[in-house]
C-alpha cells in the first residue's frame, strides 16, 4: 500500500512539474521568463506590430494568431529591430498553394526583399532554395520537415554571420554569411536575388511575416536576445 501511494504521489509531482514547464498559446513558461525570453505577440491584438510601410495592420488576429494576408503591407513587422537572437514561432499554412515567410534582419523596411533574410514558408514537399525551411534563395533545406495541415514549430538562430533554422525540432538549414563575399553570388558562383554580397547584409534589423497572397497564421512568437556573441 505504501509503495502504491508513493508511486501515485511521484506521478502527481511529475505531472505538476510538467504542467509548470508548459505554457498556453502566446504565453511564456516560467523557464523562458527566467532565461530572458520576450513574448512579441500577445495573442489578442496587433500591439507592437505594424506593416512595413508604416500603416496599421488591416487584418484582425484570428484564433490567437497573426494573419498577414491582406494586412496592407508586404510584411507585418515587430516594432523593434534585433541583432543576435533566437526566434521561435509556430506557423500554419492556409491552402495547398500557400506562400509566406519569416523575415528577419530587415535593414530597410521599404525594401524588405533586398535587405532582409527570409525563412521560406511554402506548401508542398520540395526541398529546394524556395521551399519550406530554406533560407530563401541562398540555402535549401536538407529535408522538407513541414506539416502541411498543422502547426509547424520554427526556430531561427542568428549570431553574427551564422544563421540556423530548425523546423519541428530538427535543424534543416544553415548559413555562414561570411562565406558569401561576392556581390550577387552564392558560394558556387550561381546568382542570387540580393543586390549585395551576403557577407555585407544587415546583421541588425526587423523581423516579421510575409503576405504573399495566401493565408498563413503565426503564433507563439518568442525571442531571446543574445548579447556579446552568446551561443
Amino acid at each position: 500500500m505504501f509503495a502504491h501511494r508513493f508511486s501515485l504521489f511521484a506521478l502527481l509531482c511529475y505531472a505538476s512539474m510538467a504542467t509548470q514547464s508548459m505554457a498556453a498559446d502566446n504565453e511564456l513558461t516560467a523557464e523562458e521568463k527566467a532565461a530572458g525570453w520576450q513574448l512579441l505577440f500577445n495573442g489578442k491584438d496587433t500591439t507592437g506590430w505594424k506593416c512595413n510601410n508604416d500603416k496599421p495592420i488591416a487584418t484582425k488576429v484570428e484564433d490567437g494568431a497573426l494573419a498577414p494576408y491582406k494586412s496592407g503591407g508586404y510584411i507585418i513587422v515587430y516594432e523593434k529591430p534585433f541583432g543576435d537572437f533566437i526566434l521561435k514561432c509556430d506557423a500554419k499554412m492556409g491552402d495547398p498553394q500557400c506562400n509566406s515567410g519569416v523575415f528577419f534582419r530587415v535593414g530597410d523596411l521599404k525594401r524588405p526583399v533586398d535587405t532582409g533574410m527570409e525563412m521560406q514558408v511554402l506548401a508542398g514537399k520540395g526541398a529546394g532554395m524556395h521551399d519550406f525551411g530554406a533560407i530563401y534563395d541562398l540555402v535549401p533545406p536538407t529535408k522538407n520537415n513541414a506539416k502541411q495541415d498543422d502547426w509547424n514549430q520554427i526556430e531561427i538562430k542568428a549570431v553574427g554571420p551564422l544563421v540556423t533554422v530548425k523546423v519541428n525540432g530538427e535543424e534543416v538549414s544553415k548559413i555562414n554569411c561570411d562565406d558569401y563575399p561576392e556581390k550577387g553570388k552564392r558560394t558556387d558562383g550561381s546568382k542570387h536575388k540580393f543586390p549585395m554580397a551576403i557577407k555585407d547584409a544587415p546583421r541588425t534589423g526587423y523581423l516579421g511575416f510575409q503576405d504573399h497572397n495566401h493565408k498563413a497564421w503565426f503564433k507563439n512568437v518568442k525571442l531571446l536576445e543574445l548579447k556579446d556573441g552568446a551561443k
